[in-house]
């Protein structure tokens, strides 16, 4: 065997040995998003990131939490990076300790009451919660405070705090802004409006026109309308609540230069590209909107304090359930 044979064989075996470690490089992620989307943000992080496989799992935010849970008790918590519904979520691992924060270079693009202010999670996009209607519903609704009027007298369903977390975060909103508190939920209930399960039964009862208006989440309601169904969805004017699905670093992290390179990309232009052509509203400032949304302009959002709302869960769970029953 020739030394030049022998020599090339050496780099050829090293430079395969270079390029199996550099495949090496895994990133663990637990996310709560449909699997569709979940599979896209995975396939187009790997684009951006060739050198980084991705481990993931998905399943519900409630279950995700759980199932995280138990593995941190257990001192066995697998995952890098988390990208759930909830900021409240976030909150309650971050007041445990089990997130590490990360100043992202990308934060100069969002409002900052779209992220942690040491870092420890962020926004990714807008999923607010407003009212939608039947096309025939003889009121038209502008106000929050329209669903609570003798003309909407049993024809208002929403989803439930106790089964929806993004009823829950809207309740939180609501009840702590002094144009509503309590009192619009005891209107609500005076008014006969039926809260039960999530926001796949209201759009339901409000494409059969079972009922003719409803809180909604707004791309449910906005998807429906393009596919045709005689259903429209309004902004109200004093603002609505959002649901930011939040990607966050896990204190544990093993891969932690992986996991923030996913934070950067997922709030970069090219990742909330990606959160535009899923459908919802991306939470970079400069961003447009789906088609279907009005301009991001006139979406008044409204105040919500996560830790907050954390802290007054169970509180307001408890609050729901005397008024409206456990349902």
């Amino acid at each position: 065997m020739s030394i030049r044979y022998v020599t090339a064989l050496t780099l050829a075996l090293c430079a395969s040995t270079s390029l199996s470690a550099q495949a090496q490089d895994t990133l663990v992620l637990y996310t709560s998003q449909p699997n569709t989307d979940a599979q896209s943000t995975v396939d187009a992080f790997k684009k951006a990131n060739p050198d980084i496989d991705v481990e993931w799992v998905r399943d519900g935010t409630t279950k995700l939490m759980t199932k995280l849970r138990a593995e941190m008790a257990a001192d066995a918590a697998k995952a890098d990076v988390l990208l759930i519904a909830d900021s409240v979520s976030m909150e309650s691992l971050k007041q445990d300790g089990q997130l590490q924060p990360y100043l992202s270079v990308e934060r100069s693009h969002y409002d900052p009451a779209l992220y942690d202010k040491e870092g420890y999670y962020y926004g990714t996009k807008l999923i607010t919660t407003g009212i939608a209607y039947n096309t025939k519903a003889a009121m038209q609704p502008a106000s929050w405070s329209d669903l609570a009027k003798p003309e909407a007298k049993g024809q208002v369903a929403m989803p439930s705090p106790l089964y929806s977390g993004a009823a829950l975060i809207h309740l939180a909103a609501l009840t702590n802004d002094k144009t509503f508190g309590w009192d619009y939920y005891k209107a609500l209930k005076n008014n006969d409006t039926m809260a039960q399960g999530g926001n796949g039964g209201v759009l339901k009862a409000l494409a059969s026109g079972t009922k003719s208006y409803g809180m909604l989440v707004d791309y449910m309601a906005i998807r429906e309308k393009a596919k045709g169904a005689p259903i429209d969805f309004v902004f109200p004017k004093e603002g609505v609540s959002m649901v930011t699905e939040p990607v966050a670093i896990l204190k544990q992290a093993k891969h932690l230069a992986a996991a923030k390179k996913f934070v950067d990309f997922v709030l970069s232009q090219q990742g909330q590209q990606l959160v535009l052509s899923q459908g919802y509203i991306p939470a970079h400032n400069d961003m447009p909107v789906p088609e279907g949304f009005p301009a991001r302009a006139s979406i008044k959002l409204l105040p919500f304090d996560a830790a907050l709302a954390l802290k007054q869960a169970e509180q307001d769970k408890t609050e729901f359930a005397d008024i409206f029953g456990a349902q």
